[in-house]
């Protein structure tokens, strides 16, 4: 298959950055790099790429197909059964980052591919952390994403249902990208977040099901200790009446984007 025939396909199909997806399918699969694809149109004969021009067509995420995601400042081994990490979860990591006391020891829950403790850890190499999912893809995801970055000596991995099961340890901080779309709306998303898993994203009938979980956690925090979550762009006002309602502090982050983010909520 050459260049070109990749971008047609992939413009074909209505993928909005075809140019850009096109050179990151080709580079990986030709082992050129995207400099050498500028004004050229090389052939590519491994077969894999006329397989991923297919997948990529039908709807599966770019992620899915390279094996990887970027994510702050590294890349995570993401795959089928995994959430792919997303640049607006940075500002968690930001806040977290700037915010946890020195030689914290920090929860991330719902932790997927680890993309968030992980970062965390590299960047704030004094605090250690536990990572909890109920899934067994998404944690050896994690773990292979701790192996690549070198914090596997700094964090401990548990598989647990945080709906019926309560974490054990103590924390200085509670993080959490949880699922946080409405069970009815998860069928309207597009069609690259549909092949992600549903176990990720569902969060009950009102988006709000883990955060009122999460919420019930607080006695896990030490003296001190706060939760930050990510939240949908327009749950600012419910994850207020949430935390007003346990008498708790609410203060609302902004994304990048001037969108609502992320909660930081204090008992």
């Amino acid at each position: 298959m050459r260049f070109s025939e990749l971008l047609e396909g992939l413009a074909a199909a209505g993928i909005e950055e075809a140019a850009v997806e096109a050179r990151l399918l080709f580079s990986h699969f030709s082992g050129l790099s995207a400099a050498a694809l500028l004004g050229a149109d090389p052939a590519c004969s491994e077969p894999g790429l006329a397989a991923a021009l297919s997948r990529r067509t039908s709807g599966e995420p770019l992620a899915y197909i390279l094996g990887e995601a970027p994510f702050f400042r590294g890349s995570f081994a993401v795959g089928p059964g995994c959430l792919v990490p997303r640049a607006d979860t940075e500002r968690l990591v930001e806040l977290a980052i700037e915010r946890l006391p020195r030689g914290a020891h920090f929860a991330d829950l719902c932790t997927g591919s680890g993309a968030i403790a992980v970062s965390v850890l590299l960047d704030r190499r004094d605090t250690t952390a536990e990572a909890i999912d109920v899934s067994e893809v998404a944690l050896d995801y994690a773990k292979r994403n701790a192996e690549r970055h070198g914090v596997t000596d700094r964090l401990t991995l548990c598989r647990k249902d945080l709906l019926t099961a309560t974490p054990t340890g103590r924390y200085d901080a509670i993080l959490s990208n949880p699922p946080y779309i409405p069970s009815a709306t998860v069928s309207t998303l597009s069609r690259e977040v549909r092949h992600e898993p549903s176990l990720a994203l569902d969060g009950g009938a009102d988006g709000l099901r883990f955060y009122r979980r999460l919420l019930s956690l607080a006695g896990l925090l030490t003296p001190g200790g706060f939760f930050l979550f990510e939240c949908g762009y327009d749950q600012k006002e419910a994850m207020a009446a949430l935390a007003a309602a346990a008498g708790y502090t609410f203060e609302p982050f902004y994304d990048y984007g001037k969108n609502f983010r992320v909660a930081l909520i204090t008992p």
